[in-house]
């Protein structure tokens, strides 16, 4: 039962998953060449890549579980204080649902692979450079153009399924895994409160999403899920913690890639000014699907929308993410050199260049880059809602994910009322989300119902204080 991709193809994969996390891996290419398509060999490789352990001189300290994650997070305020009024509270909330459709919309018809991953011996944001351009339509100042002369000049396309995003078709936010999952977030906490983890996910999953809907290190999951629970059971096993690492691992090389971290907003939203609960939340439920920097991709950028509710500083809201996840992580590593990258930067060209250039050794959808590439463009934006979102969309890799995590975060910071109507008004306020009960709604009842949940979920936050 392979999944996302074919055995020998995750498997593949798995080689490059184990050498990121410090593994020592020289000859398994050869072994899996060996193995050819035989399923028995094919499983024997696994097996033993599973059993590889971190090189001792490997300078990273990567823990899972979260007390131990603590343990190596710097200072910084677990909960913030604001003044806001009813109504500014409530702009914020709209503008995060808002922001949030606005980059994924921007970022959904250039998620292909010649912006993602480059194409004609060009870097990803070249071509999309070239798309705008061609379609007279540069610097990026609304949607993705439907047509360009890029198309015959440079062999360019979009994403044939969303072309319902582009300049000049969009009339809603269609639907996404960006948002799906942002959807799946308000209503575990509509439902739940505080009182879930990564198993009651994977029911949730399995209630709300078709299988179809779920890529990479969500498919291994919900597969992996499927086999150790069933349709009547509802009830946690007391040895569900013994199964959830097979669930999260077991033939699932994606478990570091970006899935988890746009699955964040929703759970982000209840905690609004509380970065460290909205860290909390994160890992619970990134635990389902990913290990390490896939726990702490989502953990930071939970912490920076959390944070953005209340201030408005881009490199305040940075570091207040990075202070939820471990320093001695890969991804400090690299949001920490993204910053510095980001603080050089002369114009928005050399920055994504520059970006591009740092971490293209990473997958088009790994964590890493494309978190690096959110907190450059926060950093580059200086708190221009436009400027910050076209920037992470501009840097190719996972287009849409990154653009909709920058809305968010400006969003949030921002309020609805500040952003530009040239966005914001081929929205028409409604969102697809393909889920029962949000196909459609209004964007504006989106941000209304969060307010709701974080208004409750503050309450009881602080019962518990």
């Amino acid at each position: 039962m392979a999944g996302w991709d074919t055995l020998e193809a995750l498997i593949k994969q798995e080689i490059i998953q184990r050498t990121e996390e410090g593994c020592e891996t020289l000859g398994f290419s050869q072994k899996l060449e060996e193995a050819g398509g035989d399923e028995e060999k094919l499983m024997d490789l696994y097996q033993e890549l599973s059993k590889l352990t971190v090189r001792e001189d490997f300078p990273y300290d990567e823990p899972f579980d979260l007390e131990a994650i603590r343990r190596l997070r710097p200072e910084g305020p677990r909960r913030l204080q604001a003044e806001w009024s009813e109504e500014q509270w409530k702009d914020k909330f709209h503008g995060a649902w808002l922001g949030r459709s606005v980059g994924c919309a921007l970022g959904k018809p250039l998620e292909t692979w010649c912006f993602m991953n480059g194409a004609g011996g060009r870097p990803g944001w070249k071509n999309i450079e070239l798309w705008f351009k061609g379609a007279e339509a540069w610097p990026i100042q609304g949607y993705a153009p439907l047509g360009s002369t890029a198309e015959q000049e440079y062999s360019l396309h979009l994403m044939e399924p969303s072309l319902r995003s582009t300049r000049e078709r969009i009339a809603f936010m269609e639907t996404d895994d960006d948002i799906r999952y942002t959807v799946l977030g308000l209503i575990m906490l509509e439902e739940k409160g505080l009182d879930w983890d990564s198993w009651d996910i994977g029911k949730l999953w399995h209630q709300r999403l078709s299988y179809a809907q779920v890529c990479t290190a969500e498919t291994q999951a919900y597969l992996n899920f499927a086999r150790v629970t069933s349709h009547t059971k509802q009830e946690r096993p007391e040895d569900w913690q013994e199964k959830l690492h097979w669930v999260r691992s077991h033939l699932n090389p994606y478990r570091e890639w970006i899935g988890a971290q746009i699955r964040v907003d929703g759970f982000a939203y209840g905690a609004a000014g509380q970065p460290e609960l909205a860290a909390e939340l994160a890992w619970r439920d990134a635990a389902f699907s990913h290990v390490k920097n896939g726990i702490y991709g989502e953990m930071f950028v939970g912490a920076m929308i959390a944070a953005a509710f209340v201030e408005k500083d881009p490199r305040r809201i940075v570091e207040i993410g990075l202070s939820e996840i471990p320093s001695t992580s890969r991804l400090a590593t690299d949001i920490r050199l993204a910053l510095e990258i980001a603080e050089d930067a002369k114009d928005q060209l050399s920055l994504v260049d520059r970006i591009w250039e740092t971490f293209k050794h990473y997958h088009p959808v790994h964590t890493n880059n494309n978190a690096a590439l959110v907190a450059a463009s926060l950093i580059f934006g200086g708190g221009d809602f436009e400027k910050a979102v076209t920037t992470a969309v501009l840097g190719g890799w996972d287009t849409d994910c990154n653009g909709a995590t920058v809305g968010s975060i400006m969003g949030a910071a921002l309020g609805a009322e500040a952003i530009p109507a040239n966005w914001t008004a081929p929205l028409n306020d409604t969102l697809f989300a393909d889920v029962i009960g949000f196909d459609p709604i209004p964007i504006s009842v989106c941000g209304k119902r969060s307010y709701e949940v974080f208004r409750k979920l503050s309450g009881h936050a602080n019962a518990q204080a």
